[in-house]
């Protein structure tokens, strides 16, 4: 019954005239204030003059986001969120939509998805180990997608095989990692003060993927010993901050941590988490392939490959493919950062940016908002998706 009720809803708001400058964007479902639509987001505030475009947000939780003030908000699956994505000219979001958004012919869905390359083997790929209900949801969102987002040649042969979708793939890079090529001081500054970290601090990223059953002890690292190494290698006092996926946030508190460790889970935007850290240690996340742009050390640690790819999914690269050290024991972690060579893993991430085909420049931003810019106010425009 409620399901029918907003489809009336939407029916109605479909009725009335679309906003030919409003944008609407929502991350994850509508989780945080992140990824590439806030970037998007951010770049047009600073960019652009204030009523060039509208924009409005959609979250879960208002109250959270009550400190965000550069644009509107409105509360997902609330009757102002259905007028507004209804009378939008653009819908921007970094993950699937729903049945709840039923697209109308003159609408334009731009899809930037939540990585700009990634290990684990992702939608028709994966198929047979994602939920049918999913797969019946993606299938349906790549009917109504205009643009698709690619950082690299590589996830546009991903995207074209895998993603149900035969529209245009945009080859300009992840709004996301342009962060990573300002190399901006003064906004270091500001993330650790969010963190209350001091900023002669260097900061190691903890930030692996989930699992199955959201078991919690693969996480607890001994923490003491990573720093001290670290320190050992690099010098330097070392803060380490750890990042579990979103979908653990309410189990963070599990984790066994100690002296100068941060629980950085509910942290919206991991993107600058990444632009902070000194060091990145991750496992099957897509982060890496973020943060390889910075040339700073990152290590794999997956002391539970086989069960994963047994038990999860298969994965895009066999791990001795990847330019990241590999550590599968807490003993070996140490040994790799111990020995991390700074000349040789540079090589190896030139090597491995040129056998992608990487489209990243820290641009991706400025390109996308010159095609919103034609799509918003030219008149002539084609290859608009039918509403579905």
């Amino acid at each position: 019954m409620k399901k029918l009720i907003c489809l009336v809803i939407i029916y109605i708001f479909n009725c009335l005239p679309i906003k030919k400058n409003k944008l609407f964007f929502f991350s994850y479902y509508g989780s945080q204030y992140g990824c590439s639509p806030k970037y998007i987001t951010d770049y047009i505030i600073k960019h652009y003059p204030k009523d060039q475009f509208d924009i409005v947000w959609a979250f879960n939780d208002l109250e959270s986001k009550k400190h965000i003030t550069s644009f509107r908000k409105v509360k997902i699956m609330s009757l102002q969120y259905f007028y507004e994505l209804c009378t939008s000219k653009i819908v921007i979001t970094n993950f699937r939509t729903t049945d709840m958004y039923v697209k109308r012919k003159n609408q334009y869905y731009i899809q930037t998805w939540h990585s700009s390359l990634r290990l684990k083997q992702i939608e028709k790929d994966a198929e047979d180990s994602l939920p049918p209900h999913y797969v019946k949801m993606a299938k349906k969102d790549s009917l109504k997608c205009d643009l698709l987002l690619s950082g690299c040649q590589y996830s546009t042969d991903i995207f074209k095989r895998s993603f149900w979708y035969e529209g245009e793939v945009f080859e300009h890079g992840t709004p996301r990692n342009d962060i990573l090529y300002q190399g901006n001081a003064s906004k270091r500054k500001e993330i650790l003060s969010m963190l209350n970290v001091p900023t002669s601090s260097k900061i190691l990223l903890y930030a692996p993927t989930f699992r199955k059953g959201n078991n919690m002890d693969i996480y607890n690292l001994d923490y003491a010993q990573i720093a001290h190494q670290l320190k050992s290698r690099f010098g330097g006092e070392w803060i380490i901050l750890v990042r579990l996926h979103p979908h653990l946030i309410s189990k963070s508190n599990q984790l066994l941590r100690g002296e100068n460790v941060i629980d950085a889970t509910i942290f919206d935007d991991v993107q600058e988490l990444l632009l902070i850290a000194d060091v990145l240690i991750t496992d099957y996340s897509s982060l890496m392939f973020d943060f390889q742009l910075t040339n700073r050390p990152c290590f794999l640690y997956v002391p539970d490959v086989k069960e994963y790819v047994s038990q999860e999914r298969d994965l895009y690269f066999e791990l001795r493919e990847l330019p990241f050290l590999i550590a599968k024991s807490k003993e070996d972690l140490l040994e790799k950062i111990g020995a991390f060579h700074h000349d040789e893993y540079k090589g190896k991430i030139i090597d491995f940016s040129d056998r992608i085909g990487s489209f990243e420049e820290g641009k991706a931003c400025e390109y996308l908002l010159n095609r919103i810019n034609e799509i918003c106010f030219s008149e002539k425009r084609s290859g608009i998706n039918e509403a579905v």
